[in-house]
């Protein structure tokens, strides 16, 4: 059976709750029961629920309140109130709270079912809604920009300063600094912002590949002759990304270097030129200068490119921005996934705070999108991100017990405080894991 959704239901009414809980499921729901308020809130805590049915009253520490404080901690998720003290300031305060649905406990089932039903459309039409908004936004290419340091505030301005020109722009950077993103977003700034935008990666292509990439091919044959366009072609009018230019050959450089002198492209196979009209965007992960001084670049090309030059700085000069990725990224995923973005626990932003980051922002982004998918909705714990984000050089200078503590610290987090898992990771019996857990102040 497939099943329609998960349900919480938190009520002190034992008989109401586990028959709720047994019709619920025969319709194809998950439900979950807690007694208490307390309970209920914390199970809300700790993962997500697509309905919660309770109670307005409890004798808890939430009291009256209680389908406020379930707002005020998912604001996203349905709450329906079935309530044994109906009364008219209730319904009202409930109501004004943002419950979906106010019941009395002799409501039929039918009835509660079709309101939950209803609850759940508008809950994913809601999500839906947000889902494709979100994605709009983020395919601004600006909103990817993000950051606050001293180094994006400056990349943000370079973009603002060149994208409304035609000029050419080279944009340097290691790996996973964001470079396509930056062209992109001179792409939507500018008057072009209508027309094509094409990327052409260099270096993923073979010689002869890359040349039919850029340029396009005519082939003879009985039915006439067949053409298929290149990059420039498509590009025609718009923006034409040249990503990882430092890997072309030597005799393709030559031939790029007269399209931006002629704006001309000859297509393989072909006699006639097609004329282009492209703005240029270049993107290099190596430094140019030294290819040209090794004879390895074109310097003819070298000065076409480098117009206006924006270098972007990489993740572990710009740390303070890591919270502000972290949050865009879960948001981002947590959209196209159709669920609300959790939070990140202390010690889990240390860690990606404390990390190296040699893939930059592409590899953060991977990172995040990981986590969100093996926490199942729940919080960013610390063991959601890949081991290997422990710096090596944390164990260096550490006495042997420190080193011990943070090895059994990372498993049993690893393993979600499992410590009769974490013992056989670890080769040791489980009493003795509990006493380093005791000596360590980890227990």
């Amino acid at each position: 059976m497939i099943r329609k959704g998960k349900i919480l239901i938190i009520d002190d009414d034992r008989r109401f709750r586990e028959t709720l809980a047994r019709r619920l499921d025969s319709q194809g729901y998950v439900p979950h029961v807690c007694s208490s308020a307390v309970e209920g809130l914390a199970a809300i805590e700790q993962q997500r629920w697509d309905v919660v049915v309770t109670e307005a009253r409890l004798d808890s520490a939430a009291g009256g309140g209680l389908p406020s404080r379930i707002k005020a901690l998912c604001p996203e998720v349905p709450v329906i109130v079935v309530t044994a003290y109906p009364s008219v300031e209730g319904a009202v305060r409930c109501l004004k709270a943002g419950v979906e649905e106010y019941f009395t406990k002799t409501v039929e089932f039918s009835e509660l079912l079709r309101g939950i039903e209803q609850a759940l459309e508008r809950s994913r039409a809601r999500r839906e809604v947000e889902r494709l908004r979100v994605k709009l936004s983020e395919t601004s290419p600006k909103a990817d920009l993000v950051g606050r340091s001293a180094a994006m505030v400056r990349v943000r301005e370079q973009v603002e300063t060149v994208a409304g020109t035609d000029a050419t722009v080279l944009i340097t950077g290691e790996r996973g600094t964001g470079k396509e993103i930056v062209a992109r977003a001179i792409h939507a700034g500018s008057p072009r912002s209508q027309m094509p935008m094409a990327v052409v990666r260099c270096g993923l292509l073979p010689e002869e590949l890359l040349d039919e990439e850029l340029f396009g091919r005519e082939r003879a044959g009985t039915e006439g002759v067949t053409i298929r366009k290149g990059k420039l072609e498509i590009a025609d009018s718009g923006t034409v990304l040249l990503d990882e230019i430092s890997e072309i050959s030597p005799r393709l450089q030559a031939e790029l270097l007269n399209v931006l002198e002629t704006k001309e492209v000859f297509r393989t196979g072909g006699s006639k030129p097609v004329r282009v009209d492209v703005r240029w965007i270049a993107a290099s992960n190596r430094k140019l200068e030294a290819l040209v001084r090794e004879g390895r670049f074109r310097a003819e090309l070298f000065y076409r490119l480098n117009v206006f030059t924006i270098e972007l700085p990489p993740l572990r000069e710009r740390r303070e921005d890591i919270p502000l990725l972290v949050d865009h990224f879960l948001r981002k995923h947590a959209a196209l996934m159709n669920r609300p973005a959790p939070r990140v626990a202390k010690k889990a932003m240390d860690l990606l705070l404390a990390y190296a980051w040699p893939g930059n922002v592409r590899e953060l982004e991977n990172a995040v999108e990981r986590a969100l998918l093996i926490s199942n909705g729940g919080e960013i714990r610390r063991s959601h991100f890949p081991f290997q984000l422990e710096r090596r050089e944390d164990n260096e200078g550490l006495s042997l017990a420190e080193v011990e503590r943070r090895h059994i610290e990372r498993i049993v987090e690893q393993t979600g405080w499992n410590l009769s898992q974490a013992a056989r990771i670890l080769k040791i019996d489980r009493t003795t894991l509990y006493n380093k857990l005791r000596r360590y102040g980890l227990r």
